[in-house]
């Protein structure tokens, strides 16, 4: 029986694009029961289909003539795949799903999952609506908060903004601040501010990264994450992880280094608060419009409150990445976690009949 054909699509001109390829490395690498097809997307944004050893794309030595050709993903829903360009002329290699395992902007945003909608080609994860929510932080902060979770007081600058005016508001918020690109991850563009001569300056950093800016309150307490997997009508959750922290924040050298902080799984909670946790993370999943996997991250206060942090549509995959180890955790293999976000996007694309149940065509 032919296996299943599924785009792995890894690069792009994001700041991240050094742990996508560390991502996409380690999911390949468990995908016996499918026939992955690599797009590789360099730092310029050019498209490429990769047919070297996954090695080369670990050590970012896949970007070579010898390995790669010219390919796009057809916006042609009668395409269904992607055109591949030979001297001789475009080929066509049809899917049966893509997974964008690629962070931040020009892949976590919705942009490339717009794509693949387009396409008619399932989406292997959040769709393109959900992606671009939970990439803004003040949006989903919003939506969030109308649903009844605690979230940082906070406020939106960009360019535009009079320095009276930000100076103003981050003293109603009150210092110490966290200032962040409003469509950003992995830390990228952070910073914490201690008070009022660093704001502006802040701001500009935040700037370099995005059109705007969200200025934060500190919560105190720690940060905890839970790592969302549906698995046919379920939305498992993982074991609770928790961030024990050395410096000001989880900064992007902390998050894939850990030279002075620690993560901790399971957390170093009551079981009842873990339950908590799992129940909040489920609901702001579904609340976000979420779909097949993500992580939530939250803080958890002195006193035992919780607050919604951000959504992570498509976290790190690698080995040492806080998803895969909190699954884990729960029992879970890293085969098991790759078999299931696959197999529940291809369930998802059967033809269905009325009441809603798969058939096959």
């Amino acid at each position: 029986m032919q296996k299943p054909t599924i785009a792995v699509l890894f690069g792009s001109a994001s700041p991240e694009y050094d742990v996508s390829l560390k991502s996409a490395y380690s999911i390949i690498s468990h995908m016996a029961q499918y026939d992955p097809l690599l797009i590789g997307i360099s730092k310029l944004g050019e498209w490429f289909h990769f047919t070297g050893s996954p090695e080369r794309i670990l050590d970012d030595t896949w970007h070579n003539p010898c390995y790669c050709k010219r390919a796009i993903i057809s916006p042609c829903r009668q395409t269904g795949g992607v055109l591949v360009f030979e001297p001789s002329g475009a080929r066509t290699i049809k899917l049966d799903a893509a997974l964008p395992i690629i962070h931040g902007k020009n892949g976590e945003d919705g942009t490339i999952q717009g794509l693949l909608e387009l396409a008619g080609i399932p989406v292997i994860g959040s769709g393109s609506g959900a992606s671009a929510l939970c990439m803004d932080k003040a949006k989903a902060h919003a939506i969030v908060e109308a649903a009844g979770f605690r979230v940082a007081r906070s406020f939106v600058a960009s360019a535009l903004t009079p320095c009276e005016t930000a100076h103003f508001l981050a003293e109603q918020t009150g210092y110490p601040l966290f200032v962040k690109p409003v469509n950003a991850g992995s830390s990228f563009g952070i910073s914490k501010v201690f008070e009022q001569a660093q704001l502006l300056r802040a701001i500009d950093h935040a700037l370099a990264f995005d059109s705007a800016a969200i200025i934060e309150e500190t919560i105190e307490g720690f940060e905890v994450g839970a790592a969302i997997l549906e698995a046919g009508d379920q939305i498992l959750v993982g074991a609770i992880d928790e961030i024990e922290l050395a410096g000001d924040f989880f900064d992007y050298t902390e998050k894939y280094t850990l030279k002075t902080s620690a993560i901790h799984v399971p957390a170093r909670i009551p079981e009842h608060k873990a339950q908590e946790i799992k129940a909040a993370a489920r609901t702001i999943y579904q609340v976000l419009g979420c779909r097949g996997f993500a992580r939530i991250d939250l803080f958890l206060s002195p006193n035992g409150a919780l607050f919604f942090n951000e959504v992570n549509t498509i976290p790190g995959f690698t080995q040492q990445s806080r998803y895969p180890n909190m699954l884990k955790a729960a029992g879970m293999t890293f085969e098991q976690i790759v078999e299931t976000m696959i197999a529940g996007a291809l369930k998802e694309s059967l033809p269905r009949v009325d009441g809603g149940v798969p058939v096959c065509a």
